[in-house]
């Protein structure tokens, strides 16, 4: 059998990068059953509604929603069941004091398979407020309208 090489993207949270600002991004792995890794295979899987939390010493990943496998049995999963990340100690620890300390959130950012093994970028970050979220959509708006003019300028028009 031939092993997998290589990053395949499987889900993004865009809206998590507008809503939050990201101050610090950690791998993780995922404790999956058999018809979710399937399910995620052909590519089906929100992170919209998901977060993270500390409990017990483990990260648990809640509100991602795998859907159900097309051709599972009777012993098919759950789609929003909480699941498992697995990090570090060192990380755990580092991830449960900044959380406890500066008040900061985990949110998962994207899920892929790397190398074969499903695995999920969370992030540690803060809310924005409405004043933040309208001043980075004029950042970017204006450096998207100075890289258009560049351009046009380097056309000659």
């Amino acid at each position: 059998m031939v092993k997998e090489r290589g990053r395949q993207m499987i889900a993004q949270n865009r809206k998590a990068r507008h809503d939050y600002q990201i101050e610090d991004t950690f791998e993780a792995g995922l404790v999956l059953t058999g018809t979710e890794v399937k399910s995620l295979r052909s590519g089906r899987a929100s992170l919209i509604d998901g977060f993270a939390e500390i409990s017990g010493g483990e990260v648990w990943l809640h509100g991602a929603h795998i859907p159900e496998y097309l051709q599972g049995t009777w012993n098919n999963h759950t789609p929003r069941r909480k699941r498992k990340l697995l990090l570090n100690r060192h990380e755990i620890d580092k991830i449960a004091r900044r959380v406890n300390e500066r008040g900061l959130t985990i949110v998962p950012l994207s899920m892929y398979f790397k190398d074969g093994r499903a695995k999920v970028e969370i992030a540690l970050a803060k809310g924005k407020k409405a004043y933040d979220k309208r001043q980075s959509i004029a950042t970017r708006d204006a450096q998207r309208e100075a890289t258009r003019e560049f351009g046009r300028q380097a056309k000659g028009f």
